[in-house]
């Protein structure tokens, strides 16, 4: 009876703790941790729920996850073999499972609803628009975070970083970088002109990304459209008197690609401590009048800021998710260590379709 009793009694209950948080939940059978996680309430860092955008990453600190699909779709190398995993494709297989999630370390105002209208777009190349949004009050925000943004009748929302520093008082006027994603229903109407004074909804803010308490050397990384969040970074800590070294790269595919050169060197007129800038192109003609560097940005890092210890280095890096996992592992390679690494990986519905 007691054999039997075993083999049909109730399963284990699996249970996750989160830390910092301390918080403890049952994962029923069936949800993800991040579904039970946000079902009970605990404040877990996430996006897209369905694991290309990385922002539920955690660390794996005790117990074992069966992964949904392949964590090494999202996740570099160097993450999985430090432990990390991501929640929204993790399912617990032990009674206790703990996991740990970055603690912001910044006053992170929570996400609110509000409406706006698009009242302002510039063309900074071929295919990434400046839009400005009037929203109905101020919004306010960590340098680094993003919104959601949804028209009515046009599918899904879309997060978009903030591409300007924040204010004491917030920002009634907000602006992002966006680029172009061929048939995309958003953006083929959003540089047409269809949705100029259009109302949009905006939730936020929402993200983790931001620039972290320190000293040591700062590595950033932008690609395409990625460089909205960090100059929304670097502008803040300009502002702020941040006490730095800093290397910014800018990978981009051809001339026309560049975009933002006269605001990068303001901020470079007026940062603190050693500020190096170099644009990169990936694509450009050989015959053409450029002069500078060429080839993958990442193949640059080491050489942007020579005889630093990198063990005390940090690396920020926004842009396509092939960018950021050639970052990490030429960081890691250099002798950064990979908790100081941090990014924002940005991607689109081409990614997700590539998902098994």
């Amino acid at each position: 009876m007691g054999i039997l009793k075993n083999l049909f009694g109730p399963k284990e209950a699996k249970i996750v703790e989160v830390l910092p948080f301390g918080a403890r939940f049952e994962v029923p059978r069936g949800q993800t941790m991040l579904e039970a996680a946000l079902a009970n309430k605990v404040p877990f860092p996430h996006n897209c729920t369905v694991g290309t955008c990385g922002s539920c990453k955690c660390r794996l600190k005790a117990g074992r996850v069966s992964a949904l699909t392949d964590f090494g779709y999202t996740l570099s190398q160097q993450e999985i073999a430090a432990g990390f995993i991501l929640a929204c494709q993790a399912v617990p297989k032990d009674g206790l499972t703990q996991v740990e999630v970055e603690a912001s370390g910044a006053d992170v105002p929570a996400p609110e609803k509000f409406e706006a209208r698009l009242v302002a777009r510039e063309e900074l190349t071929h295919d990434i628009l400046k839009v400005r949004l009037e929203l109905d009050r101020p919004i306010h925000f960590v340098a680094g975070q993003y919104a959601n943004l949804k028209v009515p009748n046009i599918g899904r929302a879309r997060n978009y970083s903030f591409a300007d520093a924040p204010t004491r008082d917030g920002r009634q006027q907000i602006n992002f970088f966006i680029r172009k994603v061929p048939n995309g229903a958003f953006t083929e109407d959003l540089f047409k002109g269809a949705l100029d004074e259009t109302p949009i909804d905006v939730d936020g803010p929402h993200g983790n990304f931001h620039l972290h308490a320190g000293n040591g050397p700062m590595i950033c990384i932008a690609g395409g459209s990625g460089l909205a969040p960090l100059m929304s970074v670097l502008e803040d800590a300009r502002k702020n008197r941040v006490k730095r070294p800093c290397a910014f790269l800018f990978g981009a595919r051809t001339l026309r690609d560049l975009y933002g050169l006269e605001q990068i060197k303001q901020l470079e007129q007026g940062w603190a401590d050693r500020f190096t800038f170099l644009p990169v192109l990936s694509h450009e003609p050989a015959d053409s009048e450029w002069k500078g560097a060429r080839g993958l940005v990442t193949q640059f890092i080491t050489d942007v800021m020579p005889g630093i210890d990198w063990s005390q280095a940090e690396g920020y890096m926004c842009g396509p998710p092939g960018m950021i996992d050639a970052g990490i592992a030429s960081m890691t390679e250099a002798g950064m260590t990979i908790d100081r690494i941090f990014y924002d990986k940005f991607t689109d519905e081409s990614h997700i379709s590539k998902m098994p």
